[in-house]
């Protein structure tokens, strides 16, 4: 409440106010009078005085956040003087603060004047609307003022006015959610989130978010199970709804009835049944099971059998010219039905009717037709034979005798299939080249096995890294490796001492997609280049690459969407698309590529195919796994697919079912950590394809993300029989742990996990203890599909904080190795490879030659391909080599040469000459 002396004082401070206004009015009308005889002075001078001002910055509206106070500007040209006006008082001039400069381009003069406002003054201010300010603007000829700009204090309520309500809808229902947000100032913007996603970053056009704040979902469906949550915001602070929970039910319907089963009994009254199944659809998420009988019985009469009987024989017939007579019988006294027996015996008799004296009057017809018959015959043989004479004459113009052809291979049948055009080794797109610098290689764990030295490099300078093998963790033995890694000028190409018109053109690399890559330089001696944690590994013999020759080679996997499989033949991805390089490579011999895959292998049930990429980005059918070929060759073991290739490209495995009983493994994994409140623990359970790249996919999304591995990982058969796979949380204690309502149980279709396509599936559960002295989990996690194979994963874990934990052996980075030169790559020492080939590239009369080391080698399948090879042994080891990366030894190479020895010492003991002695090459040196 004022005082008379305080109200005194404020009369007096704006009557001071008042008279500094009435002195600048002054001010500016004297100016004015002068103005004439100034302008006749100097009419060139800027008509300064000559407008009103004009505001260049009006104030505009603002919001206090908290305790924060906001600062208004005005800025005008031509002024004089600016001063604020505040709910209809003048701003004291102290409280203003002000400067002015010369506008260059007019020449006029701009005043600038800024105040500022506090909560507290807003807070004070009791008028019927807003705190509000504008600016007054003096020039020579009068004032201006700006607009109002009003001061609110920003502000958003705790409370939502409406919660959004969980709902139990029917598929294909529609889903409305109501959300009104709280009381704020300015008002609130809302989003909502679908298991803690935004929704509009979902892009789904069947979620509307636009209504009022509600959330419509026009048609609901499986995958719209979720928890809902309105988030509201603005410039002060973000509010969340209480979680919906939406759950989206089928109920169940059932499928047509089978056809009626046979009569329980052959002959007489029994019974027939026929059923049907309620999967049609099947009940989820607590729909409604089916109403009603699933098998119907029904009576029948089953007739008995009658056999049949035979009739009476007809009449002989007149004696033939052949001197035979005829007679039939039918079986229709009575004919067979319902099931009975045929009549035994003959329905045809025929016998002499003259008593073996018989005389012919048509002599001379039958010599007729004999002739006529013999006159045809040589006819038909004369045009027979000039037909194939000039059909040979055609075929010798190509230069060719198709009947001698296949002795071109060598004695083994060729096999044709589509090509690619000659003159383009490697049919790729031309978008872009890979980056083969050292900065930009794999830098995955990856080892390699030494079976001399068995001890570690300690980390060499530069390009050079040498590590422990992760490959021979489990054998527990230690290893050297090179790495090395260089990138040249020039482009792929050589390195120093290559020869010019080897050099790698810029060739295409397909369109730009995510990739994991390695790179080596390789030379005459070969080497390996391998892409650690995925299965993917490049064998390059000894031998391959010219002398004095180099090249730069890389190899990447697409770790984007595939185009390789075709969904009109209901195709998979099998494993990695893999890309070796550069193009225009030219070998010798061909590399030995390995790429795991996931197929549970069978002939019966699966075509596996091998595809390649063509230069417009189409895929084209290389060849089937169980085809001849002589262009490749394809060995599929249970896990790894190996592979001989002549031209470089992108390469991948893909699989068409053929029958409901063709399979796929999956790796099934279940991660967790603390979520955000300490009071939520969140479990992640993971079905991938079982490939050690697609697996590594998952490792690094966890890792970045803080997750735990909470049981070692499991391999679950996925059948393609149409039936879906479903998640389960199971054992969960129900007096320490509470879950939403509904997620307990939760599902992916069929098709979502039979053409992942190495692309990983996930669901999550959201877990809530009651209180913060419960530190532990137990639980189990059932993976399963629906009449198929289940897997259980056992949880017991710690959730007491957020710990640190090791990763288990196979998350780890423990080693950078991925290419390795010379000896060192190999498995078998070169001096034995040497003499391994010249002792068998060369068939000898007692039968020791490469097609006998296949054999023992199991490899006794598209022989015609190693036989079009300069050194088939040579390849045939490098198979062999790629078969046994991750062994232990030689002991399987060692045993197949001893058998050959001790068939050839058999051989030569039954030798003509009788010493049975012969000469054996000691391969074990």
């Amino acid at each position: 409440m004022l005082t008379p002396s305080d109200g005194r004082h404020r009369h007096r401070r704006r009557c001071c106010f008042g008279l500094d206004l009435v002195l600048v009015l002054l001010l500016g009308a004297k100016c004015l009078s002068g103005r004439g005889t100034a302008g006749d002075a100097a009419p060139d001078a800027p008509s300064v005085g000559g407008t009103l001002p004009h505001f260049l910055q009006e104030p505009e509206d603002a919001y206090i956040i908290k305790s924060n106070p906001i600062r208004l500007r005005c800025r005008a040209a031509p002024a004089l003087q600016i001063f604020f006006k505040c709910n209809g008082d003048w701003v004291h001039q102290n409280q203003h603060t002000s400067q002015e400069y010369m506008d260059q381009d007019t020449g006029l003069k701009v005043r600038e004047v800024m105040i500022n406002v506090s909560r507290q003054q807003v807070e004070d201010f009791h008028g019927p609307e807003d705190y509000w300010c504008l600016c007054v603007a003096w020039s020579h000829l009068g004032t201006s003022k700006s607009r109002k700009a009003t001061v609110r204090i920003a502000y958003l309520r705790k409370n939502f006015e409406q919660d959004p309500q969980g709902k139990e809808v029917p598929i294909k229902g529609m889903i409305v959610l109501h959300c009104r947000p709280p009381e704020g100032v300015p008002a609130a913007e809302v989003e909502w989130l679908k298991n803690e996603e935004l929704v509009s970053s979902l892009g789904d056009d069947n979620i509307d978010t636009r209504a009022d704040h509600n959330l419509i979902i026009n048609e609901a469906r499986l995958s719209d199970s979720a928890n809902y949550t309105c988030l509201a915001s603005n410039i002060v602070a973000k509010r969340r709804s209480a979680t919906a929970t939406v759950v989206v039910f089928v109920n169940g319907g059932w499928s047509l009835w089978t056809d009626w089963s046979p009569c329980s009994v052959d002959c007489g009254r029994g019974v027939q049944k026929r059923s049907r199944t309620c999967t049609n659809p099947a009940p989820l998420n607590g729909g409604a099971f089916c109403e009603g009988m699933s098998v119907q019985k029904s009576t029948c009469n089953a007739l008995c059998p009658v056999d049949g009987g035979w009739e009476e024989w007809s009449e002989w017939t007149l004696c033939s010219a052949q001197c035979e007579r005829q007679r039939w019988r039918e079986c229709n006294a009575p004919a067979p039905r319902n099931r009975g027996k045929m009549c035994e015996g003959e329905s045809h008799a025929m016998e002499n009717c003259t008593g073996g004296v018989c005389t012919q009057s048509m002599e001379g017809s039958n010599d007729v037709a004999l002739y006529s018959g013999l006159a045809a015959g040589v006819i038909a043989v004369a045009v027979l034979i000039i037909s194939v004479t000039l059909y040979r004459r055609s075929q010798s113009e190509y230069g060719v005798d198709v009947i001698d052809s296949s002795a071109l291979a060598g004695g083994f049948q060729s096999f044709n299939f589509k090509t690619a055009r000659q003159g383009n080794p490697l049919l790729l797109n031309s978008s872009m080249q890979p980056e083969l610098t050292a900065g930009q290689t794999y830098s995955g764990p990856i080892c390699f096995q030494d079976s001399v030295d068995k001890e570690l490099f300690d980390p060499l300078p530069d390009m050079m890294v040498k590590v422990q093998s992760s490959f021979m963790v489990s054998l527990g033995v230690a290893d050297r490796a090179e790495y090395h890694v260089k990138a040249h000028p020039e482009g792929y190409g050589g390195t120093q001492g290559r020869k010019p018109n080897l050099t790698a053109p810029n060739g295409p690399l397909g369109p730009c997609k995510a990739q994991l890559r390695s790179s080596g330089v390789f030379g005459h001696l070969g080497g390996r280049l391998v892409m650690p944690n995925t299965g993917v590994s490049l064998l390059v013999s000894h031998g391959a690459i010219a002398e004095d020759t180099s090249w730069e080679m890389y190899m990447l996997i697409n770790q984007g969407q595939s185009s390789a499989p075709s969904e009109e033949r209901c195709e998979i991805l099998l494993g990695p698309e893999v890309t070796y390089g550069p193009p225009g490579l030219s070998l010798s011999s061909p590399v030995a590529m390995t790429i795991a895959h996931c197929a549970e292998v069978s002939a019966e049930n699966w075509n596996i195919q091998l595809k390649r990429q063509t230069k417009d980005n189409k895929w084209e059918e290389v060849m089937s796994v169980d085809d001849e070929s002589t262009s490749c060759y394809c060995l599929l073991d249970t896990q790894s697919c190996h592979l001989l290739l002549d031209e470089p490209g992108s390469y991948a495995l893909v699989g068409e079912p053929l029958n409901e009983h063709a399979g796929k493994r999956l790796k099934v994994a279940v991660f967790g950590n603390l979520e955000a409140s300490s009071m939520n623990y969140g479990l992640r359970v993971y079905c991938v394809d079982d490939t050690p790249h697609a697996f590594q996919g998952v490792v690094s999304a966890e890792t970045s993300r803080g997750g735990l591995l909470l049981e070692e990982p499991k391999t679950l058969l996925f059948k393609g029989n149409t039936y879906s796979l479903q998640v389960s949380i199971q054992d969960l204690p129900q007096f320490l742990w509470s879950i939403k309502p509904f997620t307990t149980c939760q599902e992916f279709s069929f098709c979502q996990v039979w053409s992942s396509n190495q692309q990983p599936l996930h669901c999550a559960f959201s877990l809530e203890r009651f209180t913060t002295a419960t530190t532990q989990l137990s639980c189990k996690i059932s993976v399963r599909q629906v009449k198929g194979h289940e897997q259980i994963l056992q949880v017991y874990t710690s959730v007491a904080e957020r710990e640190k934990e090791t990763l288990p052996f196979f998350m780890q980075a423990d080693c950078t190795v991925t290419s390795q030169t010379g000896a060192k790559a190999f498995k078998i020492p070169l001096s034995i490879r040497q003499r391994i080939c010249a002792t068998f590239d060369t068939a000898n009369a007692k039968g020791k030659d490469w097609q006998l080391l296949a054999q023992k080698l199991h490899i006794q399948r598209n022989l015609s391909y190693f036989a079009k090879q300069s050194s088939p042994s040579g390849v045939i080891l490098s198979l062999w080599e790629a078969r046994h990366q991750a062994g232990g030894d030689l002991d399987s190479l060692a045993s197949a040469l001893e058998e050959i020895s001790k068939i050839h010492s058999k051989s030569s003991a039954k030798s003509p000459d009788g010493t049975g002695m012969g000469t054996e090459p000691d391969f074990k040196q």
